[in-house]
């Protein structure tokens, strides 16, 4: 059973601890006051040894037990030691961990129960409370919170209800967590912040928006430019093999594709050679396509807009009935 800050100097019989050696091997050289003590480390000891320099506090009540820079798994054992009994990495931290984001200088997030006593230690350390955070954290090492919560959490602190949206579809649609899992999630434990924004992220999410960037492109580009609302991820056979389109408009009578290129990993030579292989697939199968990033759609939807009806006008889509803009951009240039 991996070691961590679930214990306390007397609720493990001392003939049931590991010993000290796997101890600071499974915490990377970071213990606790209290696991010093339990292991018969007297507070003399310990002082020879901080003010002779081989050891040193790195938070209060967490000692490392050696010299140098801590690495990154040193400080996620601190943080939690710190936090004490029951304390989870969460939010970012969790998320990283999760390999949903990447892993970024700051602080380490953990998630304390409600009633406990730890705070935020200034740069390193950024402590929050639950009151059910004995139903969110996972036995890991050291432990932290279940993928879905982690992606509750993270919507949650995030500063608007948009943001909130935007994590949601994000995060679950680069993890391999389900729509139900997550909102199941959202219904045991009803986030305080956010509430609604969270459940319209898992909705589009179900109804198969799969990026952040495909919620922009429909309530910025289709939904403000009163253009018709494209199918999102229809299938194409391309040698055999089923790959997914972004957007297209059969459903409105063309033959258009819209293409939203916001993901990094396109970069990839595998990415890269099956883009080129639809590319080629809806040249010879006569379908116009139009290709946009990131930058576009958020910095110029209206321009995006604009291509957009142009060509399904000229494929003979009739938007003489359809709903008008209302993108205030767009009307004070009339």
């Amino acid at each position: 059973m991996p070691v961590h800050a679930r214990w306390s100097e007397n609720s493990i019989p001392a003939e049931l601890r590991p010993s000290w050696p796997v101890v600071l091997r499974e915490q990377h050289g970071i213990v606790s006051r209290a696991q010093l003590r339990a292991y018969r480390h007297t507070p003399s000891g310990v002082r020879a040894n901080i003010d002779a320099g081989r050891w040193r506090i790195v938070l209060p009540g967490v000692i490392a037990t050696f010299t140098g820079e801590l690495s990154r798994a040193a400080k996620l054992h601190a943080a939690v030691l710190y936090g004490g009994a029951h304390a989870t990495l969460s939010h970012r931290t969790a998320a990283e961990e999760w390999n949903l984001i990447p892993v970024i200088e700051g602080p380490i997030e953990i998630t304390v129960p409600y009633t406990g006593s730890a705070v935020s230690q200034p740069p390193m350390v950024l402590v929050h409370r639950s009151r059910a955070l004995a139903y969110t954290a996972v036995g890991m090492n050291p432990p932290r919170t279940r993928t879905t919560d982690t992606i509750v959490d993270l919507a949650a602190s995030r500063p608007t209800p948009r943001e909130a949206t935007n994590t949601v579809v994000d995060l679950v649609s680069r993890s391999r967590v389900t729509v139900s899992a997550m909102e199941s999630c959202v219904a045991l434990r009803p986030p305080f912040r956010h509430r609604a924004a969270i459940r319209q992220g898992l909705a589009l999410v179900r109804n198969g928006l799969m990026s952040v960037l495909e919620v922009e492109y429909q309530r910025e580009v289709e939904d403000e430019h009163g253009l018709p609302t494209g199918d999102k991820q229809t299938p194409f056979e391309v040698d055999g093999k089923t790959l997914w389109e972004d957007v297209t408009y059969d459903s409105h009578g063309v033959r258009l594709t819209v293409r939203l290129d916001g993901r990094a990993t396109h970069a990839m030579a595998s990415i890269a050679f099956r883009d080129r292989r639809r590319d080629n697939a809806a040249e010879l199968a006569g379908r116009a396509r139009l290709v946009y990033g990131w930058h576009d759609v958020r910095t110029s939807p209206c321009e995006v807009a604009a291509e957009v009806r142009k060509v399904l006008v000229r494929e003979g889509c009739d938007l003489s009935g359809w709903r008008e803009t209302t993108c205030l951009r767009c009307r004070g240039r009339e």
